[in-house]
């Protein structure tokens, strides 16, 4: 039970309560998720069964994409419609042009004040934590990338838009600056992501949909551990060395560039290693996934 699986989460669930789900489906005994959603919020969370969580940190650093709605006017604790309201404002009148101009100075590099209502941590204990007992922390401003925002519609006080941004952006954080910069305040009513990383929305499967599968047809849709590092240089080991890789050894090969790379050896993953200059390959993260000769001799 190795690979990632892709989840198109419903609305009103966790990403934990959403991942226990699907790993009782497949009766997994070690899973991850690769960045959560919050409840509000749908669509895609790759699923990581196995020696797949140990790719799992490392999608969390993936670019994502979404679909958001925001509703001018409103400000709650939370930055979206499931908290208490505590601000209202009126509405501004704009244009589609003024608001074209104003989300322009929303992209590339941007500071952002991360949300009480996160998972970030103070001493030690999570920040949503300390904002259910009414307390406030001063937050840094970070600084994240938003590459792209389109403006998908625009309809009274409701803007719906689709944001492709780093890691570590906050899409409630987002709307709520953008909602100040129009001159009013603003919470997310609705909020979908359709990609992360390598991974679409378009190959993602609900709840619902993985239940009525065959356990067969569930484990037809597992993706191999690898393919979130296929940005990575692959290399080639031959027989000896990839037992020297697998023990933990550094070995030399004929191999050009520097850094992280994909080990393989006759096309089965070994694992991630750091190659130098000089063609020394040391194994950095290894995984111990079952050969496709080994499962043929079951």
């Amino acid at each position: 039970m190795d690979g990632i699986v892709l989840l198109d989460k419903g609305q009103g669930v966790s990403s934990n309560q959403a991942l226990q789900a699907v790993r009782r489906l497949f009766n997994a005994n070690k899973a991850g998720h690769t960045g959560a959603l919050d409840p509000l919020a749908t669509g895609l969370l790759p699923l990581c069964f196995g020696e797949a969580t140990k790719v799992s940190g490392l999608m969390l650093d993936d670019d994502k994409r979404y679909q958001v709605t925001f509703r001018l006017g409103i400000m709650t604790d939370t930055g979206d419609a499931e908290g208490q309201v505590i601000k209202t404002m009126m509405v501004p009148e704009f244009d589609q042009a003024s608001l074209q101009h104003c989300l322009s100075q929303f992209t590339g590099d941007i500071l952002q004040v991360p949300p009480m209502y996160s998972a970030l941590k103070f001493q030690g204990r999570k920040l949503y934590e300390l904002a259910r007992e009414g307390k406030t922390i001063d937050r840094a401003a970070r600084q994240v990338r938003i590459d792209h925002i389109e403006l998908l519609g625009f309809s009274g006080a409701d803007i719906t838009l689709d944001v492709a941004c780093s890691k570590g952006t906050y899409i409630r954080s987002l709307a709520e600056d953008i909602g100040h910069a129009l001159g009013s305040c603003a919470t997310v009513t609705a909020l979908r992501r359709i990609s992360a990383g390598l991974f679409s929305i378009e190959h993602a499967h609900t709840m619902e949909q993985l239940k009525a599968m065959s356990d067969a047809q569930r484990l037809a849709l597992m993706i191999a551990v690898d393919t979130p590092l296929a940005d990575l240089p692959a290399v080639e080991v031959r027989n000896g060395d990839a037992l020297k890789i697998q023990q933990g050894q550094q070995v030399m090969i004929e191999a050009s560039g520097t850094g992280r790379v994909r080990i393989y050896c006759h096309q089965h993953f070994l694992g991630l290693g750091e190659l130098s200059l000089n063609g020394k390959l040391a194994p950095k993260k290894l995984f111990n996934l079952k050969a496709a000769d080994d499962a043929s001799s079951e």
